[in-house]
């Protein structure tokens, strides 16, 4: 499920892919507006089914998260850290496996 949110302190709009047991997979980055962070779930479910759209990375601290990106080369969302590189794999299979079909949750209403 897509969880859609504002923050409050600077007020700008955000998105969680969250599994079925209610872990954060992905986070977006900050929009300006609702209507940006709801383009940007509809551009996450969009690329999520293309391999070549996740980054896969390491961290300095040997931890692994990926990101996913647009057509554009713009980042849609990024991973929380995962211990192992199995782990990151993983989500990412969850996020093509779940993201094209979640309903979206609007928390800002």
């Amino acid at each position: 499920m897509f969880e859609l949110f504002q923050s409050e302190n600077n007020q700008k709009f955000y998105f969680n892919l969250k599994a079925k047991n209610g872990q954060i997979i992905m986070s977006s980055q900050g929009y300006a507006d609702k209507s940006g962070a709801k383009n940007g779930v509809e551009s996450c479910k969009k690329n999520s089914t293309d391999d070549s759209k996740f980054e896969r990375k390491t961290a300095k601290n040997g931890k692994f998260h990926f990101s996913l990106k647009a057509g554009n080369g713009q980042i849609i969302g990024s991973s929380q850290m995962y211990s192992s590189e199995a782990g990151m794999e993983n989500g990412i299979e969850s996020v093509k496996k779940n993201a094209g079909s979640a309903e979206v949750k609007d928390l800002t209403e």
